[in-house]
């Protein structure tokens, strides 16, 4: 669909992922990209020369300017950015983890309401192709077991392993089973930060499905795949390479396997043309506010047990 207008967009943090947000702006045709704003001097200006665009240092200067941003800043920013932002009434699209904390989420989701705008979180695995050709599948999963590991990349540090990337895996079994937790069993070390860096977790729903986590971030490979086991079934995805396989019970001996069609393509570019869409339609965007706190509270409930048994050790 062409626009009368094309979104005129901002990202504000050029850091790894910022910069990737800014370049996917750049090539989608129904967007402008005004600017992108840092606070470091040295990155933003490299940033602007690689992309042949104007930089702030202080967002605020970006009011006004702008139909919508990205906000890739720290975590510990989020809410700061993002409520300036949506004070304005200019719609938001906040990588994840929502917040630091719920009060600030729902200060946020209140604030977006109160304006009638736009608030989205990057929860980008939503956009996977490997998880939406195997979404008419999904039926009543009665056990899911996802792996995250990633080498130790020296980013994101303010945060541990739950919130950096268990939180994709707790978003995705949240949005499947669609009903409420009746417990949480959660263990995790820390080794090179001073957050945890491995973490497991179980999910136990209301109607029997167990959900086991795992995520690092010190591996010596990546992996991100989930398998769901439904009845006489069971679906295995592999986000990193976007293959999906359904492995069916055909005879009491017998097992297939079915190779599921994927056009490959990146997520992320999907997930902000969704948003610059959202926001020129003025429409829902796929993972709202709402939805990110969801699966920000057991984030934050699998993260504050972790460190209650790391401290009785």
């Amino acid at each position: 669909m062409i626009f009368m207008h094309k979104i005129k967009v901002a990202v504000i943090g050029t850091g790894y992922l910022g910069s990737i947000h800014a370049k996917i702006y750049q090539q989608l045709p129904n967007c402008q990209l005004v600017a992108v704003c840092d606070v470091n001097p040295n990155r933003l200006e490299q940033v602007c020369q690689d992309l042949k665009i104007c930089g702030v240092i202080d967002y605020r200067e970006l009011i006004g300017k702008v139909d919508a941003v990205s906000i890739c800043v720290p975590t510990s920013l989020h809410f700061k950015v993002a409520c300036d932002f949506l004070t304005a009434g200019i719609p938001c699209l906040v990588e994840k983890p929502f917040t630091k904390t719920l009060s600030e989420a729902d200060i946020l989701i209140r604030i977006a309401r109160r304006k009638k705008t736009i608030l989205a979180v990057g929860h980008v695995e939503r956009y996977n192709s490997a998880f939406t050709a195997c979404q008419k599948y999904f039926q009543q999963p009665y056990f899911i077991e996802c792996h995250r590991l990633s080498p130790f990349t020296h980013r994101s540090l303010d945060i541990g392993v739950v919130l950096d990337l268990m939180i994709h895996d707790i978003d995705i079994c949240l949005g499947l089973v669609r009903l409420p937790l009746r417990r949480i069993e959660a263990i995790g070390v820390n080794v090179l930060t001073s957050y945890e860096d491995i973490a497991n977790a179980r999910l136990h729903f209301d109607n029997g499905c167990i959900a086991n986590l795992t995520a690092s971030r010190i591996s010596d490979e990546t992996v991100r795949k989930i398998r769901i086991f439904l009845k006489n079934a069971y679906i295995s995805l592999d986000y990193k390479n976007q293959h999906a396989f359904l492995y069916q019970k055909k005879s009491q001996t017998q097992i297939t396997k079915t190779i599921l069609p994927i056009e490959k393509d990146q997520p992320l570019e999907k997930e902000l043309s969704a948003f610059v869409y959202a926001v020129a339609t003025k429409t829902k965007p796929l993972v709202t506010g709402e939805i990110a706190r969801q699966a920000l509270a057991v984030a934050l409930s699998i993260r504050d047990q972790i460190w209650r048994k790391l401290k009785k050790f």
